[in-house]
Formats: structure tokens, C-alpha cells, sequence
């Protein structure tokens, strides 16, 4: 496999799992992901949010690590990419009113290039309006938002541990799908 130079998109309470476990299994099979953050350089960090499942009607939010931000924001150049990785969490409640990052996911729609969004990560895609007619995934919370804008509701299993492809595009409820959202995403990279 060739390695690929792969963004991921972070903000202050991404979620913990979502964002650390990608970026280390993506490291493993040797690509190159840099973590960026609006208006932040590298070796700053964000903190993460850890969400979990207790048998609540919702998620519970504890706070996670410190997660650290490898290129400064105004290094970012998304024509040098080959993948787009948006973690989920509180942070894409706000990057979604970034028009810095509705651009960026713009390019890489327009590019075709492999967008994997988990969790809450989705609501930047509809900011962005790149999901129309697409099927998709995500928190089952965001399902009457992701319809509004035009997508396909595909529905996640009950455990939250599946995954939608719909071309370039790969949509995870939850950290749960993280194997089979990285796994799906890695078959896009080859």
C-alpha cells in the first residue's frame, strides 16, 4: 500500500475515541495524518470528550486528553491531501459554522476524494452541502438534519458498530464503528 497524507479535522471536545484510535491505526499501516484545528499550530492541543454508553436514553460526556494539533491552520492545503478525516464529538457543532472548514470539505467533495465522518462529524457535511442523494450514517440524532439536506438515511445497527460507503464517502454512527469505519476507509486509500 502506498502511504497517503491524510487531514483530520479537530476541534476542542472532539470525541476522545474518535479521534485517537484513527489516527493511530491510520499511523500504523504507515500513513501520514495531520491533525488540524481552525486557528490553531502545531503543538497546540484541543481536549477531547469521552462519550459512552450507560444504558441512558443519551450518551453520557466526561472529559478526555489532550489531543495534539500537528500543522499550523494556516499551513493547511487540501489540493496536498489524499483523504479527509472528521471525527465526531462537540467540536463539529461549531466547525460547521467555520467557512474556513466548509470550504476545505468542499474540496475534497468536488476532488472526490475519501471523506470519512463519524458520530456528529456528519453535520459538517451538511453544512458544507455535500450530501445530497448520498447515503449516510451518523449519530441516530442527526438523521432528521442529514434528511433535510438531501441524504439517504442509512440506518445504523443497534450496537452502533456499522458503516456506510457511498462512494467516496464512509459515515460511522459512533466510536463502536471505528474498526469497520477505518477498515472500509483504508479500502478507499489502496
Amino acid at each position: 500500500m502506498d502511504a497517503k497524507r491524510i487531514l483530520m479535522l479537530v476541534g476542542d471536545f472532539v470525541e476522545d475515541y474518535e479521534a485517537m484510535v484513527p489516527l493511530q491505526i491510520l499511523q500504523t499501516v504507515g500513513h501520514t495524518v495531520d491533525t488540524a484545528c481552525p486557528d490553531k499550530a502545531a503543538g497546540d492541543t484541543v481536549v477531547t470528550a469521552i462519550h459512552d454508553f450507560e444504558g441512558h436514553q443519551t450518551y453520557s460526556e466526561k472529559r478526555g486528553h489532550n489531543f495534539s494539533i500537528s500543522i499550523d491552520w494556516r499551513d493547511v492545503k487540501p489540493e496536498q491531501y489524499d483523504a479527509l478525516v472528521i471525527p465526531g464529538g462537540r467540536s463539529p457543532e461549531y466547525l460547521q459554522l467555520d467557512d474556513r472548514v466548509v470550504n476545505l470539505v468542499r474540496h475534497f467533495a468536488e476532488q472526490e476524494k475519501p471523506i470519512a465522518a463519524t458520530c456528529h462529524g456528519p453535520q459538517i457535511l451538511t453544512a458544507a452541502n455535500v450530501v445530497e442523494g448520498r447515503r449516510c450514517q451518523a449519530y441516530p440524532s442527526l438523521r432528521p438534519e442529514l434528511e433535510r439536506s438531501g441524504a439517504i438515511w442509512d440506518q445504523p445497527s443497534a450496537g452502533l458498530d456499522s458503516v456506510c460507503v457511498d462512494g467516496n464517502l464512509v459515515t460511522a454512527p459512533a466510536w463502536p464503528a471505528n474498526a469497520a469505519w477505518m477498515r472500509e476507509l483504508l479500502e478507499l486509500l489502496k
